[in-house]
């Protein structure tokens, strides 16, 4: 529980008076929490986690139950109106944003997203039903994704369209022209 709670503390910028990380903390205790086998020993933490979780809620409007599968250095950069469904799974340095929910489409059935690694989700967006949101995918804001994504992928509109995500590392035409005349004598 403690290094999970290192990294987040690295990943939340090393600041205290960031949101996310208070959250990050009861999500971290209240996992921790399930690993203790005894019963009448896990009842007071299980009350306790329970109290920290509404508190959290309260003072953040992030409702991020211990059920949720986090991958590795999850970020929540704004804090506000963020529900995630505990039956939801995020992949490895996952960006979520205020106003996003992530969860069921309908009441009263079961299956929530399974989010990819890497993925960035902007402010508003909601992700909803027992769809997958591959690796390197960023969902635009207040975009409702209904349906996969595939990876490599950007998610933008009501319902979302998805369209190939352009690579950063292929740098544009115009941008190679002027290294090469920078490069040329006299250029």
């Amino acid at each position: 529980m403690f290094e999970n709670i290192r990294e987040d503390w690295r990943t939340h910028g090393r600041d205290w008076t960031r949101r996310g990380i208070w959250v990050m903390a009861v999500y971290r205790f209240g996992n921790w929490r399930y690993g203790i086998r005894s019963r009448v020993i896990r009842m007071p933490f299980s009350f306790a986690y329970k109290l920290l979780k509404v508190l959290s809620e309260i003072l953040t409007g992030i409702e991020l139950p211990c059920e949720v599968r986090l991958g590795r250095r999850f970020r929540i950069e704004h804090f506000g109106g963020i529900v995630i469904s505990g039956d939801a799974v995020f992949g490895d340095d996952c960006i979520v944003r205020n106003g996003v929910t992530v969860g069921l489409r309908h009441t009263g059935e079961r299956g929530a997203p399974v989010i990819g690694d890497r993925a960035d989700i902007g402010a508003g967006a909601k992700i909803l039903g027992s769809i997958r949101v591959g690796d390197d995918v960023a969902v635009g804001a207040n975009a409702v994704v209904i349906a996969d994504v595939p990876s490599n992928s950007i998610a933008v509109g009501v319902p979302a369209k998805v369209r190939p995500r352009k690579s950063a590392r292929q740098p544009s035409n115009a941008s190679v022209e002027v290294v090469t005349s920078a490069l040329r004598p006299g250029g």
